[in-house]
């Protein structure tokens, strides 16, 4: 009796690992699952961004060979818009946890710009702040639901930050510099993508279910599309933006 005890003991113990291995999703797609794939589209006039005047930065100045702009629109050569945040809104099971990444999320003031202009992180991941160019910036973090911060980066530097709830967007600053903006979406979960080059974007390893995919553009707002996925097949979700 007691051999069949342990043996139960050792099997209830197994169960138990299991169950939380399953509970708590790790971020990447590493237990496959479902993908939603799409392109955000741009209709209408492609607007002029607003050319940057860096004489006063000589060191920013000489990373360019044409004068650089602001970032607000990116329009791409296939029609596409690039810096467009898209993520699962809502769908995901309540009591479902997901695993913090241990790597950090880089942003780095290079060329009087930050880069990448728009970028997503999980609550509790580390945000690494650096300044590859070797002048005066600050970043400054306009938290809502995450308490804001504002960090002076005199030299060529790293700073680290965590976010304790999800937020989307909040919006990141430079006192120094004006036109320097950035924007970061925190999430409790790892299911979110944004668009570069070609405008697409791909959200792997969601379980199945009925989700609101949501997509943010800085100025053209958000838009939402409900999609029901089953099993490990892929769906594609396109958005459409259209010119103000």
């Amino acid at each position: 009796m007691r051999k069949f005890g342990s043996l139960a003991a050792v099997v209830a113990a197994v169960l138990v690992v299991a169950l939380a291995a399953w509970t708590r999703q790790p971020a990447g797609n590493a237990q496959g699952g479902a993908t939603v794939t799409g392109k955000v589209k741009f209709t209408g006039a492609k607007p002029t961004n607003p050319p940057i005047d860096m004489t006063e930065e000589p060191k920013c100045k000489a990373k360019y060979t044409t004068t650089p702009t602001r970032e607000t629109v990116v329009v791409n050569p296939n029609g596409t818009l690039a810096n467009v945040f898209v993520y699962v809104k809502s769908g995901l099971p309540a009591s479902a946890k997901y695993e913090t990444p241990k790597t950090a999320v880089l942003i780095d003031q290079d060329g009087c710009h930050y880069r990448p202009h728009v970028l997503g992180i999980m609550v509790g991941q580390t945000l690494e702040i650096k300044n590859s160019d070797g002048i005066l910036h600050n970043i400054k973090a306009k938290g809502v639901k995450n308490r804001p911060f504002n960090i002076s980066q005199p030299t060529t530097m790293t700073s680290t930050r965590t976010f304790s709830a999800p937020e989307v967007m909040v919006p990141l600053e430079c006192n120094v510099h004006g036109w320097m903006q950035a924007y970061l979406g925190v999430l409790p979960h790892p299911f979110y993508a944004i668009t570069g080059a070609d405008g697409s974007f791909t959200i792997k390893g969601l379980p199945p279910g009925t989700y609101t995919i949501e997509a943010w553009h800085e100025k053209y707002a958000t838009q939402t599309a409900t999609v029901t996925i089953a099993g490990t097949e892929s769906k594609t979700q396109d958005f459409t933006f259209a010119a103000k």
